[in-house]
């Protein structure tokens, strides 16, 4: 069939204007459907890509914990930066209120450290089982917190005769030597440990054990102590006073602690004793001895016997170094041979009984290291040893029955223990 040009032309021009509108419709339902598809499947991804971006982001801000143990030749500032703290770090902590502690390290102590990426955030050092330190990140600065364990508390008591020593006896009753010192400190005023001690002599001690966490962490304080001298026989109790202040009584509130200590120096031995017709070692001459000499190292630390004020504190060819102390009222003593005086150790200068005022030396007339020791009563030498010593004050006579109630409990397990050891020996 013959179709007019003319026709030819609309039908094409018709036919493409409906292929158009067909195309446009089935477009539409294309991407419609693409939409619905990315609404259901597209969008869970982005979510999950946002979660893996926080946990990335989590990932490189990890909190790590570290221990470092110090060693030997270790600075803090060293410790610091082996594991990868600046120097401010250092200085922050260190100006904190606790910061000083940080200046006791020792080979062996631990520090634990937090850090959040690579910022530090806190520092732990613990002194022993019982006493940390923490220091915690504030903006640039730190704060620093003291946290202090309570032990468990054990009472023990130990036993034992003395042969030869008392810490010989000390150690064959599994008493440690530090609590062996403090159970000499409490009778120093009333025995000489170097002169006084005899074979048969013995002590009965009560005592804690400090326990945390199950484990053993060292000895509390002596709660109640006996020793029997020569016959003779003493008693010691710990009472807190209304003050606050721990000290040592006996069962009647006199305390324990006299004006005077009987010795300046500690276990050391006797090497010449008061003597007024003494050959003198050096100048060979028969002289009044009129102090006792202690023998020991050099270096053996010198107790004041008693509180006072300096009087003298130099040297001259006869006594070497020497310290003359005043005690008020009518008593001197004086400290003669020192290799050097302690620090802060002056002509006027306020010392308490027991505090170290120097050390034992060899200067001036001597053979060898030795303490010199003289006890003057209104300008005269006396025996040290003989002299009468004024005591110290006692219990008030009111807070006696608070006394009497506070001690009761441990005088009575020690006098338990002291009446059951003859049958433990037996057995």
């Amino acid at each position: 069939m013959h179709i007019p040009r003319l026709h030819k032309q609309l039908i094409l021009v018709v036919g493409g204007f409906l292929i158009l509108v067909g195309l446009s419709g089935l477009g539409e339902n294309t991407h419609q459907a693409e939409l619905d598809t990315a609404l259901v499947v597209t969008a869970p991804p982005q979510q999950q890509t946002l979660v893996e971006t926080d946990q990335t982001a989590e990932a490189s801000e990890l909190r790590v914990e570290l221990v470092d143990e110090v060693k030997a030749g270790d600075s803090l500032a060293s410790i610091f930066l082996r594991n990868g703290f600046s120097s401010r770090d250092v200085h922050e902590i260190t100006r904190t209120e606790h910061g000083k502690q940080l200046a006791e390290i020792f080979p062996g102590h631990r520090l634990a450290f937090t850090k959040l990426g690579n910022t530090l955030e806190t520092l732990t050092y613990s002194t022993d089982r019982l006493t940390s330190y923490t220091f915690h990140r504030d903006g640039d600065q730190f704060t620093a917190i003291k946290q202090v364990f309570q032990p468990d508390r054990v009472t023990t008591y130990k036993h034992s005769s003395i042969d030869s020593s008392l810490f010989v006896a000390s150690q064959r009753a599994g008493l440690p030597d530090n609590l062996t010192m403090r159970l000499a400190q409490i009778f120093q005023w009333d025995i000489d440990f170097v002169l006084d001690i005899r074979p048969g002599d013995e002590f009965f001690v009560l005592f804690e054990e400090l326990y945390f966490e199950g484990e053993f962490v060292g000895y509390g304080d002596i709660l109640a102590a006996e020793f029997v001298n020569q016959g003779r026989r003493y008693r010691a109790v710990q009472y807190q006073t209304q003050s606050g202040r721990k000290d040592y009584f006996t069962p009647d509130g006199i305390s324990m602690r006299k004006a005077f200590l009987r010795a300046p120096v500690e276990f050391s031995k006797i090497s010449s004793r008061f003597n007024m017709r003494r050959l003198h070692p050096v100048r060979k001459t028969v002289r009044p001895h009129r102090g006792i000499d202690y023998a020991a190292p050099i270096g053996t630390p010198i107790l004041a016997a008693g509180d006072g004020r300096i009087n003298t504190a130099t040297r001259n060819r006869a006594n070497g170094r020497y310290i003359i102390i005043n005690h008020g009222q009518q008593f001197v003593t004086k400290y003669l041979h020192l290799s050097k005086f302690a620090r802060g150790i002056k002509a006027g200068k306020r010392v308490k009984q027991g505090q170290v005022i120097g050390y034992v030396g060899a200067t001036g007339l001597v053979t060898g290291p030795h303490l010199h020791y003289e006890f003057l009563v209104n300008g005269v030498q006396m025996n040290p040893r003989a002299v009468a010593l004024p005591k110290a004050k006692s219990i008030a006579k009111g807070e006696l029955p608070q006394f009497a109630l506070a001690t009761r409990q441990h005088m009575l397990l020690l006098t338990a223990f002291s009446q059951q050891m003859p049958t433990m020996a037996a057995e």
